[in-house]
């Protein structure tokens, strides 16, 4: 006999992520707690960042097209895409400089 998979709610999921990212409790942890794969805790916190803009729109703004919607999350998503890269071209510099390579 097979066993059912437990469907998690959106609260049990933003309870589960908040557990590592505010309690700073391991991933390990975390997953071994409520029996989860890494995996489906690094896809659900994936989820939660893309998504998370989404807890702050007001009905207001719901006005907008989906079309602007979409252009601008994927101008914030190339804006931390390039500050991610500028870190570590940082970093990989400094690394050479301290190897004599540069």
């Amino acid at each position: 006999m097979t066993k059912k998979r437990k469907q998690y709610t959106p609260e049990e999921k933003v309870f589960i992520l908040k557990q590592h990212l505010v309690d700073n409790v391991p991933i390990s942890d975390v997953c071994d707690q409520h029996h989860l794969s890494p995996a489906v805790f690094y896809r659900w916190q994936k989820q939660f960042f893309e998504n998370g803009s989404a807890a702050f729109v007001t009905k207001r703004k719901s006005k907008e097209s989906s079309q602007e919607r979409r252009i601008r999350e994927l101008e914030e998503k190339l804006a931390n895409k390039n500050e991610v890269v500028s870190e570590l071209m940082e970093a990989h510099l400094k690394l050479k400089k301290n190897l004599g390579e540069i």
